[in-house]
Formats: structure tokens, C-alpha cells, sequence
């Protein structure tokens, strides 16, 4: 490497800044740089390299670059086949940012070359000897390099006459350096290059929505066969993206370096290792186990932190994209870096706590192993401050109290600490367990389905075999029922209560009761043991209500997170969104992370800190006044034990009065040590400590007093045999509250150390180990010798020399315990045994055994439905069950009383009604033949239903919407008994047309003194009726011609023939029929259940012919699902996707359809177009034409459901922020919601009981709402635990509201009063749109660009359907092959008059 190169990597890796663009690899014209042409969507000429590059195990010699932030080695496909996708691509890709850019009208310009000079080599060859730091690596001479680079692009944007296009642009720069039998690739991201971080679908519309960036790179299609190959991901969301620029896997900011080729085996992409644990690969695996099991993915910028469920950042995108926390790739999260001052890594033996900063600052980028390390000082050198820091450093070590000043030079510290700080452990590769002569404990505790058993092991831990145990000789008779042990007469021994102890202790008999007791190299209080020298984390939520000042503040469940490093007392807490003023008034209550530092204490001799007293389960209680205003303030912490990963669980509260703090003030708090006193089951502590408020010249200095108590269950056999002294002194320094407005967390850190009272100790003579000033590694032990001297050793389940310590991975190395089925799962210093659904591990040993099914209570008797004559039970899996009320009786299924048919006037007006218990029947009065249901008179020849309603004649109906008249009408007859066209009230004098059966004709009704209308005669028949229109036409009589919605009319098809399905009205009780309309035995359905039918007639040849656009679907139940400018038809076989006969239904050119659903009554599908913006529907029938029913006041319409109940429709509109409602044909529109509104997107019915659900996706707060569907008894139905909650369904069978949520990626239902509650698949892609259907439900996902069917019982992913044309879908909806039923509960509809 030149001198020049190798003066600016040194220049590099001692800043802590982000790259400046100067240090890019030169590019542009001068360079001999090709340039690409302006566009949206350009290719580059083929580049033919002078040389071959390696790409995973092929050598290319041509090279693509494209406008979209990629490069090949084949030309591209159209950017909508990959721009919008998620890898893996389907041809080559190497992606330093994809997403949809466009240099168009100026906006940036794409350079691309080989080049093979000394400079440019040297200078890339060093970035990537600074990311690969092995002496393999070190090796690496590249010969040539290709380098393509993006200056000042934009994102593609929509043409708009209301907006500004953003002046928002992105530089980078992509290199391949190559030698005869190697490739690395460099991604280099300069400060201020990255300005947007994803882009817009073209295909979103007006749905508001961005994508993130793609990082990595992809193999794409392996072979002909077109099996996924292997491929590498960095980013998934827009905090990952950020963290290009601001973190790296090199060393230095921006510069992110990978091993992408080689002659060598190279499964997958391999990342530079120095403070960045790489991505795990994916390799090709069958379309089975995508759909059955989650995804191999791992994002190294947002996944290498387990508290994925922080939301610290502000949120990015205006819609569907999860949040994502913002964690530097170092030891630290980010939550805790911007404290981590005085704490970076390499540490110095003998070093002073104080003197660190002035010893590190140059290796604040650094990894824990240096990747030059000849080029650093040595550990005695002179200080490596920054000039312009040095003065404050000095001062403060002098005094030993900290200037918060320093803090705000420039932000120079925080910003320094943002880029700088040690490798994450929790990254790190591992390490077998020791001997294999160790005996381990064999004592398993039984866990349920989908839990997990923590394992981990020690070195040298005890032999001990199954129910051993050590005795230990105790004279104390005393007893106390708080602690784990009984009376000598009933004692309580170890024989029994192993379980009780950590998997790392032994179990110790006393006289009086048995004791856990941790292994070596593990400390805690037995009942919970942790490693030493090991990290630990806490987890937790807290709530308060406070009045700050004279305001008052409240919340509830913000959270909370904890890191402390146990081989140095360094303790870091950070408490997120606690709204202002609360949180700043906070800042000065250290105590509130003060008890992890306690806990985790650094421990002189013959001390010991909080953790190995009181294990994990304690309470601590504290009351703190504040001077001068006696502002009192309570604060409770629990601790609920360890969860699998060994985190610790707490929840804290707080209540009371707090000081207002002003906005820009800073709180300073020095040093200062308290003392502990110690009994069997309480620690006591009261302290008085000042704080000061400063802002620029003004220093204020206020003070509290606080009472501390920590509860906790001793052990009392024990007690004689504990020697912890009664008093200890906590000594607390470099201590920092800070609160950042913009990330709206409020952080604390504090340095600890656990020892005598006296103190006074000469730190010259201070063995590192007590001190903290030892340099080992934060998962190490340090062990101290004779004065000075110590030595380091990686604690368990991490292996190294102590000062470089890296995971153990049990799983890959097979040291694992895992047994048959069970699967085997890596985590930081351990591992843990998992079992598949519908297994558990077995109680003695880590193999999965089957879970025992449930018992099903409609089997055994032990349910609670009415008697069998009366209820039917109804199982949904487990113990659960559902109790229905036959056919002929009403109630809750429970109790169900009989139906009396006889008083609702089911039989003839000549026929006598009998009721009986579940039924009734009819017979006709003396003199009248017939059924009962239709009596004539003896004498008189049948009667048409002309004459039959002048005969019984009826109220007067107007058609819907048209008021009715009193009075009785009787229709005029002809002298054949047919209607007459023309038809007059007698007593109104209205006159209107009908057709050949009496109805109405719309629009002829004419008021009394006007003329009468022009009425058509009726249409011949052409010809005569069959028997099923004969009956229907009899029963229509019989009813009057206006039957209620509960009366059985047939069903019958264009031809007159039966259909194979018939139904009671609007029961929802539904059976079969032969085609002489006989009920086939063993069908009929309850409500919502649809019987087995089948077509028991071919259907006729000759239809009428379609319109060309249009294609009408086959019988059967079908999925409608939306697709850009068409609907398409995907029918189903049972519950399985038909895709082979998948296709269009129907093209709207110029549309786009978001919302989706089915009127199954007219047999109509219904739609929204966000590009029309119209509301529109069309019959499936052949020859059926669209039409727009609701063309004005709309923005963005987007969730429609249908009402086949009530004739209505709701549909949500996210651009005016209302829900409304309207008649099917568009009438009676009127707003239900305008208020409370900020995203609504889905919608869905249960007409049924009358309700409505919507999602609002308000990335603020998003919920589920739900009201009856007039509006009424509004209500939020969920808005814990959601993100993005895109698609809802109401499942009429199980009777749950369903939702599939693109933030958490979880499909969750909930019962329709929000109880309930259960995740039936947690691993979604991109859902849009759900439906349920049967036992599945089926949602369109945007990852994908398809159809993905979910199984409701056990949440598996069962099949998908991608159609030929990729774009995204949008709604979707089923089709029956009839209306479900039930008893409707109506809701008065009051019309209003809408104003737009």
C-alpha cells in the first residue's frame, strides 16, 4: 500500500466522524469514467472486463450497471420485476442501494469504470484490510477493480401540480476488487450521502406507502431447474438504512467491506468482522419450507439486537413499514451509546477509570482488536485526545467530578460515541463446552407448546447424578415461611425440589430445609444464577402518573432497557417516550437505573453486589423529596425473574410530584458513595445527594433525600453459612442523565463498585479485576493474582484468550443437548431446545414428546349446550365449543326454547296452525284443499296470482326508498287472470306499470291529477313453467308476494330449474336438493355453514356471449382478489388454490382497485378506484357492464364492505380521513365517521349481529375501531401490540374480527369485544388484504405480489399463488355459492342529507 493510501486509512480509522465524500474512490471524467444515461430506468452498455471477477463461484467477465442502485453481470429485466422486491433477485445482483431512482431532468449522474491503477488498488485494498484484519485476507493484492458510483441521485417521484419535487439526493459508491482467485466488494456511504432512505412504489397510487433500500447481494437463479441460489440482505428498514452512513463493518464509518467471490468454498457472502457480527446467508430451499417455517433472514443493521420491539426513532415511512430501532453495530445499542463516553474499549491495565477517555478517544471506531494494531500507541503511551479536548479531559481528572460541559463541546463527545464503541458480544461466534466428562444435571422442568428450555453449562461445573445432592450440618432450628423450606417435622429436602434451583446450582439439605447455591463461575442467590464476567440485559415497561410542577403527566407501559457490562460495573439504562414534561424532569432520579447498578456492582473482596443477594425476584422501594420544594415522589420495581434468555424483568412505577426543568438544561451529578445494611430479607439504604442545572453561564444546585428497600426471599437454612457483611458501601462515578427531544429517550449511566465502608484504598495497589481497569473482554472473567498481575478467561459459553472472547455456537458445533425433534437454537454464551408445534419438551430430558390432544367437550358430555333434541355443540379446537339452538327453537344454545311457528302466521289464512316442540305443521280448513301452506277452495278452479291477491289483497308496497300508501290494493286482472300493465289505487289514486308478475316498474308511479304513465303489456311467455317457478309462484301468493326475510321461498336458476342449493330465508339454515327439488337426506346446515352441493344439472351449452374484458367464472366458491387495473378470479378446491385455472374477471383499463368485496344476494362485485376515485360495481353474469354508483367527494377510497343484510355498503377514504356509508346503488349516502380518523384503511361487517370494524394505520397510534353499523357505540377495539394493521375480516364461522398487520407481521384475531386475543401466524411478509374462508384464511401480500392462504388452526402458511404478471394485489374477498344467514339484528337506518 502507498504511503499516501496508507496515511489516510490511518487518518480513517483514528476519526470517529462519517467518510467524507473527498475519501471516496476517485470517479468522474478525469477518471476516464463512462457516464450512464439520464433516466428512470437505464442500463449501462455491457462492460467487458479486462479480467474475470469471482461472484460466488463464478467468474463473469461483463458487467451491467443500472440507474436503480445495482449491478449485474446480465442485463436486467424491467425494474417492476425487482425493484419493489425483497432479495433474493432472480439474476445476479450486487445492490449498494436498490430502489426506484431517477436521474431524469438532471437530477445526478451514474459513473462507472475498470480501472487498474497503483493508487486506486492501494487505496481499496486497504479499506478491505482493514475490514478483514486475518492473515489470509492480509494477503489480498487485487489486480483490478470495477467501480460504479451514484452522485447526487433522486428518488422517483410522481408528477404533481400541488407538491415540490425534494430536493433530497443520495451518493455511493460500489467497488469490486479482484485478484486471480478472490473478490471483495467495498459500499461506500460518504456523510450527508444518504439523504432518503427508500422510495415509493410506482404501482402505490394514492396509497401512501415507501419501501426501504435494498442492501446485499444475490446469486439468483442456480440452475435450469430455477432454484432459488443463495444470497446475502443488510437492510430491511429505514433505520437500517441510516446506520449505512453512520456505523460499518470495517472500522469506518460508511466503508461496509464483503468477501462476495473465491476458488475457495464460499457458501454465502462473507462481511467484514471488525465490530460487525456478518448477516446469516441464505441458501436455495423448496417453496414448503418458505411457506411452513420463518425465515432464514438476519439483518446485521437491525437484527443484531433481540429488543426488536423498541421505537426509539422517529418513524420514516408514511405507511407499511415496520419501525425499526436504530442500534449501532457495536457492543452497546444505540440507546445506551451516547452515554458511553468514558467507556470505550481497548482497556488499559492499571489505567485509572478517569483517565480513559484521554487514552481511547482515538479508538472510539476501533473494534476490541485494532486492525492495525502496530500503528497504535503503546499501553503506556502518551494521551491520543483530540486537541481541542484535551484541557477539559485534564480538568476533570483532576477534580474527579466531571464538567457537563464537556458533554457540549460541539456535541463532539456524543457524536465521537455514536461510531465508537466495542464489538456486541451477543454477535459473537462459539465455543464448545468444556470436558466432556462433565455430568450435567438431568433435571428438566416441562415446558408447553412453543416455549423454550434454556440451556448453557459451566466448566467444571459439580458431577452430579439425578437426585444427588450436596448435605450440609445446620444446628439453627429456626423457621420462616418466606424462605424455600419447612419444619423439620414435614422438612422440605432437595430430593424434591431440585427444580427449584437454577439449571447452574447445586442443592444443598440443611436440618431445617434445603438451599440452591450457585455453580463456580456463576453468582446469583442459587434460585437464579448468572454467569460472571458476562453482560446482561434487562427488559421492562414503566407507568406513573407524575405532576411536573403543576402539570400533570401520565403513562403506562413505555419501555425500558438495560445493558450492563458485570466485568466492570458499568450500568446503562434507557426509558423511552415518557411524555414531556415528565421526562426531563426525570433526568435528575439516577436511582431509577441505580438499582441495575447496584445489582451488577463491581465486587471488592468479600463483598457482594445486589444480584447475588437477592437473585431475580425483588422489590425495590423508593421515596425521594426534593429541596427546596418538598416535591415527594414514589418509585416501585419489581423484578419477575429471569425470561429464556437469561434477561432480567422489571417493571417499574412511578408516582408523585417532580421540579419542573426547563428546556436546554443539562443535569450534572458528581460522585458519591452510599452505604447498603444488609438483613435476612431487606436492604436498606438513605442517602442525600445534590444535582446541578446548567445552562451556559447559569449553575443551580438543587438536592433530594431518598429511602431506599429492597425485599427479597432469603434462604434462612443458610443464613449461618452466608458471611455477608452487614454494611457495605456502594461508590458511584461517571455518572450521566441525559434526555434527546428528537429519539424522545431518556438515558442514564453509571459506573459501580460494591465494597468496605472505610474505602481509602491506595488505587495504586488495587488489583485491576476490582477496579475495572483491567482490559478484558466484556464476556470474560478477570481473575487477579499477586499485586497487579491478573488474567482474563472467557466466561461460559464464549470462547478466546480472554481478551478477544467470541460466541460458542452449540448448535453448529453439535455440543448441543438437543434430542430427537427438537431444535436447537444458539444465543449469546448459550442455547436452548425448541419443539415444533404440537410438541413439548419432556419433563427429565430435552426431547420433544407429542402433546397430548385436548379433550373435545362435544365428545365427551362435558360441554354445557342445551339437550341434544333442543342445542347442538359445536367444537373449535382444544376445549373450546360453541352452543347453537336447533332449527325450531331460539335462545343461546344453552337454553333454547321452542320457536312458536303458529304465532308468527306461518301456516295459510284458510289452513289451522299446530305447534309442536321444534316444529309446527299446517292443514287446510273445511272446504279448502292444499298443504297448509297454500289452501284453495274445494268448489273453485285454482286461481292466478292476479286473482289470489284480489281474492286476500294487501297493504300497498312502493319500492325501496319510495314511500307506501295506505289501503289496501287490489289488482286489476285481465280476463285470463294475467296482471294488467297499467295499475291504479283505488282510494289514493297513485297509478304505476308492472311487469307479468305484479312488480313495480321503477320510475312509472304517478301522483293522483296527473296522467297515468304509458305501461308496455307484459312479455309472453316463452315458455311454460317449470315445476320449481310453478311452487315459487304459489308460495309468493301465499305470502302475499312480499314473503319476510325468514320465509322459504325456492331458488330457482334462469332455466327454472332448482338450484342444487336452497336456503329458509335469511335463517341461514340451508340444505340440498335433487332436481325435482326433494331435500337430500343428511345436508341441511346450521348459519354460516355451507352444505356439500354439488350441481345435480349440467349446465346449459349455449350461453349468451360476454363482453370481451370480461370472463365469467365457473360454479363453486372463488377468491376475487384486485390487481392494478384488473380483478382477478382464483377459484378453490375445498380450502386449496385452483391456480392452474386462475384469470382475469375483469379489466378496467385506467383503474386501480384497492378495496374489494361481493354482494352474493345480486350477485355483484363491488369496488373502489383510487385512481378514478369512484366507488363501482358489475355483475358477474356474463354480459354484465361496470358501472360507477359514487363518483364525487372522494380523495383516496380504499376499504369497501358490503352489507348483503341491509343492501348497504362502507367504504374508508384515507385522503378525507372519513368512513361512509350508502345503499347499494349509491343512494342515501351519508358520513358515519369524520373525526378521530387518520389512516383508515380496511373495513369489514358483521351483518349479521350489525357491526362495523376499521384499521386506522396512524403510525402514531394505530388501532382497530368498531360501532354498530349506523355509527353508534363507538369504540377502539385494539391498539396495544399493533404496527400497521393493512388487512381485517370478520370470520362469521368461529365469530372473530381477524386482522393481518405489515408492521408486527402477525395475523391476529380477537374476539368482537377485544377479549380473546391470539396470534395465528407471526411471521407475515407484506400483508395488504385478508379474507376467511372455511378453515383458512387468505391474504395478498406485496413481498411476495400474491396470495397466500394461512391455515386458522395451526397458523401455517399451506400455499400461495404468484399470478404471470407480478405487480402488487390489493383487496380481496370470497365468493359463496350462497348468501350466509342468520338472524339479523337491525339497526334503524337514518338517511341524511350529505354535503360535498
Amino acid at each position: 500500500m502507498g504511503l499516501p493510501a496508507l496515511l489516510r486509512l490511518l487518518l480513517l480509522l483514528g476519526s470517529a466522524a462519517a467518510l467524507p465524500r473527498r475519501e471516496l474512490l476517485p470517479y468522474g471524467a478525469p477518471r476516464g469514467d463512462r457516464l450512464l444515461q439520464d433516466g428512470d430506468d437505464e442500463t449501462s452498455a455491457v462492460a467487458t472486463l479486462g479480467k474475470p471477477l469471482l461472484f460466488y463461484e463464478t467468474r463473469f467477465s461483463h458487467l451491467y450497471v443500472g440507474t436503480n442502485g445495482i449491478i449485474s453481470t446480465q442485463d436486467f429485466p424491467r425494474e417492476t420485476q425487482y425493484v419493489d422486491d425483497d432479495f433474493p433477485t432472480d439474476f445476479p445482483a450486487i445492490a449498494p442501494f436498490l430502489s426506484d431512482i431517477d436521474t431524469s431532468g438532471g437530477r445526478g449522474k451514474i459513473y462507472y469504470r475498470e480501472d487498474q491503477s497503483t493508487e486506486v488498488l492501494g487505496q481499496a485494498a486497504g479499506l478491505i484490510h482493514a475490514g478483514f484484519p486475518s492473515a489470509a485476507a492480509a494477503a489480498f493484492a487485487p489486480i483490478h477493480a470495477f467501480i460504479a458510483t451514484w452522485e447526487n441521485v433522486g428518488a422517483y417521484e410522481e408528477v404533481s401540480r400541488n407538491s415540490e419535487p425534494s430536493k433530497k439526493r443520495n451518493t455511493f459508491q460500489a467497488v469490486l476488487a479482484s485478484d486471480d482467485s478472490d473478490t471483495y466488494a467495498l459500499f461506500l456511504y460518504p456523510d450527508d450521502g444518504l439523504q432518503f432512505f427508500g422510495t415509493r412504489p410506482k404501482e402505490s397510487y394514492n396509497v401512501q406507502l415507501e419501501l426501504p433500500a435494498r442492501v446485499g447481494f444475490s446469486r439468483g437463479e442456480t440452475d435450469y431447474l430455477k432454484r432459488e441460489g443463495p444470497y446475502y440482505t443488510l437492510t430491511s428498514s429505514e433505520q437500517s438504512v441510516k446506520n449505512l452512513y453512520q456505523t460499518s463493518n470495517s472500522g469506518i464509518p460508511g466503508v461496509w467491506a464483503f468477501h462476495i467471490g473465491s476458488t475457495s468454498p464460499l457458501d454465502n457472502v462473507m462481511p467484514a468482522g471488525v465490530g460487525e457480527k456478518p448477516s446469516v446467508g441464505h441458501f436455495q430451499r423448496p417453496l414448503e419450507s418458505t411457506l411452513s417455517s420463518t425465515t432464514l433472514e438476519q439483518n446485521v443493521l437491525d437484527a443484531d439486537y433481540p429488543d426488536e420491539d423498541i421505537d426509539y426513532p422517529e418513524p420514516f415511512y408514511d405507511e407499511n413499514e415496520e419501525d425499526d430501532i436504530e442500534f449501532p453495530t457495536e457492543l452497546v445499542p444505540d440507546v445506551y451509546t451516547r452515554l458511553d463516553v468514558l467507556y470505550s474499549e481497548p482497556r488499559r491495565s492499571g489505567a485509572r477509570l478517569d483517565s480513559e477517555l484521554e487514552s481511547t478517544l482515538p479508538y472510539l471506531v476501533s473494534s476490541r482488536r485494532p486492525a492495525y494494531p502496530e500503528m497504535h500507541g503503546t499501553k503506556e503511551g502518551p494521551s491520543q485526545a483530540p486537541p481541542a479536548l484535551e484541557d477539559e479531559v485534564e480538568s476533570s481528572q483532576e477534580t474527579g467530578i466531571r464538567n457537563p460541559s464537556s458533554l457540549e463541546i460541539k456535541d463532539s463527545l456524543l457524536e465521537l460515541t455514536t461510531q465508537g464503541l466495542p464489538a456486541n458480544p451477543e454477535q459473537d461466534k462459539a465455543q464448545p463446552y468444556p470436558d466432556s466428562d462433565t455430568v450435567l444435571s438431568d433435571i428438566f422442568p416441562v415446558y408447553p407448546q412453543r416455549e423454550v428450555m434454556p440451556q448453557g453449562y459451566p466448566e467444571n461445573s459439580p458431577s452430579f447424578n439425578r437426585g444427588r445432592q450436596v448435605v450440609g450440618v445446620d444446628e439453627d432450628g429456626s423457621f420462616n415461611r418466606e424462605g424455600f423450606t419447612y419444619n423439620t417435622a414435614s422438612k422440605e429436602t432437595c430430593d424434591r425440589n431440585r427444580s427449584q434451583c437454577s439449571q447452574h446450582a447445586f442443592c444443598t439439605d440443611y436440618a431445617t430445609g434445603f438451599c440452591c447455591h450457585c455453580q463456580p463461575k456463576f453468582y446469583g442467590n442459587g434460585r437464579h444464577c448468572l454467569p460472571e464476567g458476562a453482560a446482561h440485559r434487562l427488559n421492562g415497561k414503566v407507568s406513573g402518573t407524575l405532576l411536573v410542577g403543576q402539570t400533570p403527566v401520565h403513562f403506562s407501559a413505555v419501555d425500558l432497557h438495560a445493558y450492563i457490562v458485570g466485568n466492570d460495573g458499568r450500568a446503562y439504562t434507557a426509558i423511552s417516550h415518557i411524555p414531556q414534561p415528565a421526562a426531563r424532569a426525570l433526568m435528575p432520579l439516577t436511582p431509577i437505573g441505580g438499582l441495575f447498578g447496584w445489582l451488577f456492582a463491581l465486587e471488592k473482596p468479600g463483598y457482594e453486589n445486589g444480584f447475588s443477594v437477592t437473585g431475580a425476584k425483588f422489590t425495590h422501594s423508593l421515596e425521594v423529596t426534593f429541596y427546596p420544594g418538598e416535591e415527594r415522589v414514589h418509585i416501585t420495581q419489581t423484578a419477575d425473574g429471569l425470561g429464556p434468555e437469561n434477561y432480567l424483568s422489571i417493571k417499574t412505577n412511578i408516582q408523585g410530584q417532580v421540579p419542573f426543568i426547563p428546556e436546554n438544561f443539562t443535569v450534572h451529578i458528581a460522585p458519591y458513595k452510599e452505604l447498603y445494611h444488609y438483613s435476612h430479607s431487606a436492604v436498606t439504604s438513605t442517602a442525600y445527594r445534590q444535582y446541578s442545572l446548567i445552562f451556559g453561564s447559569i449553575n443551580q444546585t438543587f438536592a433530594y433525600r431518598l429511602h431506599q428497600n429492597i425485599s427479597f426471599h432469603d434462604c434462612p437454612p443458610a443464613r449461618h453459612h452466608r458471611d455477608v457483611p452487614a454494611v457495605q458501601q456502594l461508590s458511584v462515578d461517571r455518572i450521566f442523565a441525559l434526555y434527546n427531544d428528537e429519539e424522545r429517550v431518556l438515558r442514564y449511566a453509571i459506573t459501580n463498585q460494591i465494597g468496605s465502608r472505610e474505602g481509602g484504598t491506595d488505587l495504586s495497589t488495587v488489583n485491576p479485576c476490582y477496579d475495572g481497569t483491567h482490559a478484558c473482554d466484556t464476556t470474560a472473567r478477570c481473575q487477579p493474582g499477586t499485586g497487579l498481575d491478573y488474567t482474563c478467561e472467557c466466561t461460559v459459553g464464549y470462547r478466546g484468550d480472554g481478551r478477544d472472547c467470541v460466541d460458542v455456537d452449540e448448535c453448529a458445533e453439535s455440543l448441543s443437548r438437543c434430542g430427537h425433534r427438537s431444535v436447537c437454537i444458539n444465543s449469546p454464551g448459550s442455547y436452548r431446545c425448541e419443539c415444533p408445534s404440537g410438541y413439548q419438551l419432556a419433563g427429565d430430558r430435552p426431547v420433544c414428546v407429542p402433546i397430548s390432544p385436548p379433550s373435545n367437550p362435544c365428545e365427551d358430555g362435558s360441554h354445557s349446550c342445551a339437550s341434544a333434541d333442543r342445542a347442538r355443540c359445536v367444537h373449535h379446537g382444544g376445549g373450546s365449543f360453541s352452543c347453537v339452538c336447533q332449527a325450531g327453537y331460539t335462545g343461546n344454545g344453552h337454553n333454547c326454547s321452542d320457536v312458536d311457528e303458529c304465532a308468527e302466521g306461518r301456516c295459510h289464512q284458510a289452513a289451522a296452525c299446530y305447534n309442536t316442540p321444534g316444529s309446527f305443521s299446517c292443514r287446510c280448513q273445511p272446504g279448502y284443499q292444499g298443504d297448509g301452506f297454500h289452501c284453495t277452495p274445494e268448489t273453485t278452479q285454482r286461481l292466478t296470482p292476479c286473482e289470489q291477491e284480489r281474492l286476500y289483497p294487501q297493504p300497498a308496497h312502493g319500492l325501496p326508498g319510495v314511500s307506501a300508501h295506505p289501503g289496501l290494493h287490489r289488482p286489476q286482472c285481465d280476463d285470463e287472470g294475467n296482471y294488467r300493465p297499467l295499475q291504479c289505487h283505488s282510494s289514493t289514486g297513485f297509478c304505476w306499470c308492472v311487469d307479468g308478475a305484479g312488480q313495480e316498474i321503477a320510475g312509472s308511479r304517478r301522483p293522483p291529477g296527473t296522467a297515468p304513465p304509458h305501461c308496455r303489456p307484459s312479455e309472453p311467455t316463452q315458455r311454460p313453467q317449470t315445476m320449481c317457478e310453478r311452487w315459487r309462484q304459489s308460495l309468493l301468493e301465499h305470502y302475499g308476494g312480499r314473503p319476510r326475510e325468514d320465509q322459504y321461498v325456492p331458488q330457482c336458476d334462469a332455466l327454472g330449474n332448482f338450484n342444487p342449493l336452497q336456503c329458509h330465508g335469511n335463517s341461514g339454515y340451508c340444505w340440498c336438493v335433487d332436481e325435482s327439488g326433494r331435500e337430500v337426506h343428511g345436508t341441511r346446515s346450521e348459519p354460516g355453514v355451507p352444505p356439500p352441493c354439488l350441481p345435480s344439472l349440467a349446465p346449459p351449452t349455449v350461453q349468451p356471449s360476454p363482453r370481451p374484458d370480461v370472463t365469467p367464472p365457473a360454479a363453486g366458491t372463488f377468491l376475487l382478489y384486485a390487481q392494478g387495473q384488473q380483478i382477478g378470479y382464483l377459484p378453490l378446491n375445498g380450502t386449496r388454490l385452483q391456480k392452474e385455472m386462475a384469470k382475469t374477471l375483469l379489466s378496467l383499463h385506467g383503474s386501480i382497485v384497492v378495496g374489494l368485496d361481493y354482494d352474493c344476494r345480486e350477485k355483484m362485485v363491488y369496488w373502489t378506484d383510487v385512481a378514478g376515485r369512484t366507488v363501482n360495481r358489475a355483475s358477474i353474469e356474463p354480459g354484465a357492464e361496470p358501472e360507477t354508483i359514487i363518483n364525487s367527494g372522494l380523495m383516496s377510497p380504499e376499504g369497501l364492505t358490503i352489507d348483503h343484510f341491509r343492501r348497504t355498503m362502507f367504504w374508508t377514504d384515507s385522503g378525507l380521513d372519513k368512513i361512509e356509508r350508502a345503499r347499494l346503488d349509491g343512494s342515501e349516502r351519508r358520513v358515519l365517521f369524520d373525526a378521530d380518523l387518520v389512516n383508515p384503511r380496511a373495513i369489514a361487517v358483521d351483518a349479521i349481529r350489525g357491526n362495523l370494524y376499521w384499521t386506522d394505520w396512524n403510525r402514531e397510534a394505530p388501532k382497530i375501531e368498531t360501532s354498530t353499523v349506523d355509527g353508534a357505540n363507538r369504540r377502539i377495539l385494539v391498539n396495544k401490540d399493533i404496527g400497521l394493521p393493512n388487512g381485517l375480516t370478520f370470520d362469521p364461522f368461529a365469530k372473530l374480527i381477524c386482522w393481518a398487520d405489515a408492521g408486527t407481521k402477525k395475523l391476529e384475531c380477537t374476539l368482537p369485544d377485544g377479549t380473546g386475543r391470539r396470534v395465528i401466524q407471526n411471521n407475515l411478509n407484506y400483508p395488504f388484504s385478508i379474507v376467511s374462508y372455511a378453515n383458512h384464511f387468505y391474504h395478498t401480500d406485496w413481498r411476495r405480489d400474491g396470495v397466500i392462504a394461512v391455515n386458522k388452526d395451526n397458523g401455517f402458511l399451506t400455499d400461495e399463488y404468484l399470478p404471470e404478471q407480478r405487480s402488487h394485489l390489493y383487496g380481496i374477498t370470497a365468493v359463496y355459492p350462497y348468501c350466509p344467514g342468520g338472524k339479523v339484528h337491525l339497526v334503524q337506518y337514518r338517511p341524511a342529507v350529505v354535503n360535498m
